[in-house]
């Protein structure tokens, strides 16, 4: 999960405190407040965030919601790995399967709010930080953005709609990020359908202030800036071509092949994550393109996840990126031409302790 992974630490902030809410005006505002740990989130906080939506959405003087987070160094690094990998050598992964369920119906929540919701993706905004954010109605982006899925560095696959986001990208953009867990700036967020607007940072807190006295489509216009320049169309070229091969080892021959340099230090990006993650998320985007909604798609995310905690990557993976910091893992299996099919399609079997079911939701 990038390089921020690495300081995904326990803080001393308590539970009731890690989400701060307020109201100002005919706003209501969420502050993501875990800093030392870069708002990594948690079950509780998911908790918290999902219950004051479900108040403000029936207070008819909260007019739209904001949320953000504390800190300099952006809105959320993702959830807690930490958390997570304790409970899956030691307690089995429930935990965690739990946390899943509820974040993943927060996620889907908040694509279907109906009120404005307006997210600052200032700085990093990563996995489960997209999750709370990208899948809003108005998505603000900043100069300091960096957007990302990173979670085939650790073993894991993109989640949190992630792969549904990624999957509706122009051409194959998004399996570029999906597989290669790459960050992006402000320009290339909106090119790939992560965000919507483009605000200075120094004017967010000018933002909103409006925001608590008029309506996010009269306060916006008074903001909205250019978004600075992107690379991925700079590589559409090869990145179309490379990533619309069928299989893993196809792409990274043809990264290899295409004569872009670019190109061949994304092939060797490729090489040193997971086989199993690579080869798991190539399918899970794939399936996401052919499903008809965030929620089908994330409720094939959900089936993914809990097979990942099963598997041997993922505690390998934070132990190499997180708790030993060592950067060298060791994957099993170690090549990818190693990673069956019925290993791969094994992740998309239904749970053992049951499916989630977000489709059906009222």
């Amino acid at each position: 999960m990038s390089d921020s992974v690495t300081d995904r630490v326990t803080d001393s902030v308590n539970d009731d405190d890690a989400v701060l809410t307020r109201t100002e005006g005919r706003a209501g505002h969420l502050t993501l407040n875990r800093p030392c740990a870069l708002n990594a989130l948690t079950h509780p906080m998911v908790t918290r965030i999902a219950g004051a939506l479900s108040a403000w959405e029936r207070d008819p003087a909260v007019q739209a919601v904001v949320i953000d987070g504390a800190g300099e160094r952006g809105l959320c690094a993702g959830g807690d790995i930490r958390m997570i990998h304790r409970d899956v050598t030691s307690g089995g992964g429930a935990a965690s399967r739990a946390f899943w369920r509820d974040e993943y119906t927060l996620n889907a929540g908040i694509a279907r709010y109906p009120k404005p919701y307006v997210a600052l993706m200032d700085g990093i905004v990563m996995g489960g930080g997209v999750g709370v954010s990208a899948h809003g109605s108005v998505r603000i982006v900043t100069e300091r953005s960096r957007v990302a899925m990173p979670e085939t560095t650790i073993g894991f696959v993109p989640d949190v709609g992630g792969t549904y986001l990624l999957s509706r990208a122009p051409g194959e953009l998004g399996t570029h990020l999906a597989l290669t867990g790459a960050s992006v700036g402000a320009a290339d967020a909106l090119r790939c359908g992560l965000a919507d607007h483009v605000v200075p940072s120094e004017l967010l807190p000018a933002l909103t202030r409006d925001l608590a006295a008029d309506p996010v489509p009269d306060v916006l216009p008074r903001y909205a800036a250019e978004a600075p320049a992107g690379t991925l169309d700079d590589q559409r070229e090869w990145i179309d071509h490379c990533y619309a091969a069928d299989t893993v080892e196809e792409i990274v021959d043809r990264l290899m092949a295409v004569g872009e340099p670019a190109a061949k230090e994304t092939a060797e990006t490729l090489l040193a994550k997971s086989p199993t993650a690579l080869k798991v998320t190539l399918a899970a985007v794939r399936r996401a393109r052919a499903l008809d909604s965030l929620e089908h798609v994330m409720e094939q995310e959900y089936r993914v996840s809990c097979a990942a905690l099963s598997r041997p990557d993922f505690v390998e993976g934070v132990r190499a990126q997180v708790i030993d910091k060592d950067r060298s893992p060791r994957w099993t299996p170690a090549a990818l031409a190693e990673v069956t099919d019925a290993e791969v399609a094994g992740f998309f079997a239904p749970p053992a302790d049951g499916e989630l079911r977000l489709a059906d939701a009222p």
